[in-house]
Formats: structure tokens, C-alpha cells, sequence
């Protein structure tokens, strides 16, 4: 099939490559010439037949909102939008019925992958009708890992982007516990080798999982992330699930002191924070602030 894919940086560029392995064709818009197959959304649109599909890989907030009202005017009734960045699923409905109105599908998708996605797969969140979801479907097999699992039709509009808020929140949680249990590690005079002790949990331990193989592979490369600052910043959709847990009455204790770990981090060179930064900075190739 023909995909327009809206934003080529981390995510995107990697997943148009993906795409177009899996033998579709991808035509991709970047503010940056250098990356871009086209030069505007209006080239973008005019090269797709119909209907057509665009796959919207740009920052939630403004810049999200600013191509939905592009393409708004762009595209026609029986094409498809899809918001693959990490909106707020309130976004979600009001762009739904944005599209609606000029009879324009939309899909709302959380990724999950960062700069590994392109080899492994995405986990892929999504929601919406099924109409609009099944002229996706080639895409989403396309982006997921091999295999039965990672892509799943989570629920009606908006429902992609909340699995993938509560998905982030739990990532949180997980990174704040491996990153306390190494500064208690490195405190105690006793323990002569905590990455080794890391290094050794990753086979036959009930907390092995993908963060603690790269938090291994930081630990590689700075054994006792000397070299970081204790900062560690949050992308928002921690906050969001907070919010959400508030607004449901459901108490979220771990997630939501995992964020508050974070504000802290800003106030102090927090040794947790190391971990908690070099962790982002493998998964998600997010920046960190060296000392």
C-alpha cells in the first residue's frame, strides 16, 4: 500500500525504513529538505491515490494540531489520519470530529520501540472504528515485531494513546526501582561489583526485562555514570497518568512517586537520576546532561 508519513526524525525515519522493507511505499514529509521525499504536505497529498493514508509522526501539542488542520483541508472523505506521536488522548476525539466533518478517518497509535524500533519491531496501541483501522492494517503489520504479539486494536478513538500514557507510567515506575536498588548498591561499602550484580540479573531473575538489559549496557559505558548528571527529565505523559488516576479515583503510589523522583531531580544531583537518565538516553536516544 501507500503511506504519507509526516515527521522523519527519530521515530519517523527509522519507520518509513521499516515500511518500506516490508515492500509498501512510503512517501515522507520533513520540515528538513535533506530527509524529505516531498517539499510540503501539498506535494505529499497530491502524490497518494486514493484512499489515502497519513501517518502523523510529529510533536504532540501545537505542531500536532497544525498538521490535523492541514490536512484537514488536503485530504478527502475516505482518507485516513493517523496520530502516531504521543498526543493526550483528549486530543484524540476532538481531532476525530475535526476529520469527521469533512468525512476524513482517524486512528490514534501509540509507538513504543524509540531508536531500536527499526530492527525489533513497535509496539503498536491503536484506536478507532474498524473501518478506519483496517486501512492501516498493512502498515501495522508492517511496523510490529515478528511473531503473534505487540500490536493490538486497543478500544474506539483515543484509547491508543491512553494505553500508551499508562504503558509510559509503568515505565516509570520500573526505571525508578532499578535505579534505587543501584544507588543502594553503590552505597554499601561491601558490594565490590554492581555491575556485575546487574549483569548477572539478566538470566533466570524474576526482574530480567529489556531496561535492565540496557541499563547493563550503560553501565558498560560509564560503570558508575560518573559522567552524568542526576537529571532526568520527563516527556509528560507520567503527568498525564497521574491526572487520569486522579480523575478515576484509582491509586497509582509507585507511578506517581516515580514522577515526583523526577521533579526532585531537579533540584539535586540525584544518583537515582543518573540511572534514570541513562536508561532514557538507551531506549529513547533522549539527551542527557553530562557533568
Amino acid at each position: 500500500m501507500e503511506l504519507g508519513l509526516v515527521g522523519l526524525g527519530k521515530m519517523g525515519g527509522n519507520m518509513r525504513e521499516r515500511i518500506r522493507r516490508a515492500g509498501h511505499t512510503v512517501i515522507g514529509y520533513d520540515r528538513n529538505a535533506d530527509i524529505a521525499d516531498v517539499h510540503s504536505l501539498e506535494e505529499l497529498v497530491g502524490k497518494l491515490s486514493g484512499p489515502r493514508v497519513v501517518w502523523v509522526m510529529v510533536p504532540a501539542g501545537e505542531a500536532t494540531q497544525g498538521t490535523v488542520d492541514a490536512l484537514a483541508e488536503l485530504l478527502e472523505p475516505g482518507d485516513v489520519v493517523v496520530d502516531g506521536g504521543n498526543s493526550r488522548w483528549t486530543d484524540d476525539e476532538k481531532h476525530a470530529e475535526q476529520l469527521a466533518a469533512k468525512g476524513i478517518g482517524f486512528v490514534d497509535c501509540g509507538v513504543s520501540g524509540g531508536v531500536h524500533g527499526l530492527a525489533n519491531g513497535y509496539a503498536l496501541m491503536y484506536g478507532g472504528d474498524a473501518e478506519n483501522v483496517a486501512k492501516v492494517q498493512p502498515v501495522f503489520d508492517a511496523l510490529k515485531p515478528e511473531g503473534d504479539f505487540g500490536s493490538v486494536h486497543a478500544g474506539k478513538v483515543g484509547a491508543g494513546h491512553f494505553a500508551k500514557m499508562v504503558h509510559n507510567g509503568i515505565e516509570y515506575a520500573m526505571m525508578q526501582a532499578y535505579a534505587e536498588g543501584w544507588e543502594l548498591l553503590e552505597k554499601v561499602d561491601s558490594v565490590e561489583n554492581v555491575r556485575e550484580i546487574f549483569r548477572s540479573w539478566q538470566e533466570g531473575t524474576v526482574i530480567r526485562s529489556w531496561l535492565l538489559d540496557l541499563a547493563v549496557n550503560a553501565l558498560d559505558d560509564d560503570e558508575h555514570l560518573e559522567g552524568l548528571r542526576g537529571y532526568a527529565q520527563d516527556s509528560g505523559e507520567g503527568r498525564w497518568t497521574v491526572e487520569a488516576a486522579i480523575d478515576n479515583a484509582v491509586p497509582l503510589p509507585a507511578i506517581t512517586a516515580s514522577l515526583f523522583a523526577r521533579f526532585a531531580s531537579r533540584q539535586d544531583d540525584s544518583p537515582q537520576m543518573k540511572m534514570i537518565a541513562a536508561l532514557r538516553n538507551q531506549f529513547g536516544g533522549h539527551a542527557v546532561e553530562k557533568k
